[in-house]
């Protein structure tokens, strides 16, 4: 073998690395989406709440001088996201304050986040990205074609503020950095 096929061939290998190292250790993933600083990819999505389908399109670009949460999440009526958006619920006020704009985005239809909105009695929106087309833009689609738990906060300017591209919904660490990023942007809207 040429030293330039030996050459061909270990940069074959090494474009193949991330995705095997990926399919090996969960933990193990290419970080894209925007990053702090970045104006945040527009989103145009239809929604549902626990009063059911929202009467009108969810406009990221609708919510400037407002902070917004962002948070992707795999599925409906799964433990885990029940237990990210119910943890939501339970410490809006805390986590949130009362003036930032909170949505769930997930794979699930208009129709079904209805029902998972109202069995949790959400006091927020879920926005419904079936084709995983938004999910993409921030970087949130796992290897399996489901979305990934981040978290994302917009500030009031619309510039992505604070970033968990591993957000892990049983742990209170996650919780408590989602606070504190959220009340530096809501700080930084109310200087200027």
């Amino acid at each position: 073998m040429s030293l330039s096929r030996a050459t061909l061939a270990l940069a074959g290998l090494l474009a193949l690395l991330p995705a095997a190292l990926a399919a090996q250790d969960p933990s193990a993933f290419v970080v894209s989406g925007p990053e702090p600083g970045d104006r945040a990819p527009g989103i145009v999505l239809d929604g549902a709440g626990k009063s059911g389908r929202s009467d009108r399109p969810f406009d990221l670009s609708l919510q400037l001088g407002r902070v917004v949460v962002l948070a992707f999440y795999q599925r409906d009526f799964t433990p885990t996201a029940t237990k990210e958006l119910t943890t939501f619920a339970e410490r809006f006020t805390d986590l949130f304050g009362d003036s930032t704009s909170v949505v769930g985005i997930g794979v699930d239809s208009v129709d079904l986040h209805v029902s998972f909105a109202q069995s949790l009695a959400l006091p927020f929106v879920l926005l419904a990205d079936t084709g995983l087309r938004v999910a993409r833009r921030y970087g949130s689609v796992r290897a399996d074609g489901y979305a990934r738990y981040t978290v994302y906060v917009i500030g009031p300017d619309g510039r992505v503020r604070w970033r968990d591209l591993r957000f892990d919904p049983a742990t209170d660490a996650s919780y408590d950095a989602l606070k504190q990023a959220v009340a530096a942007a809501t700080a930084s809207g109310a200087r200027k």
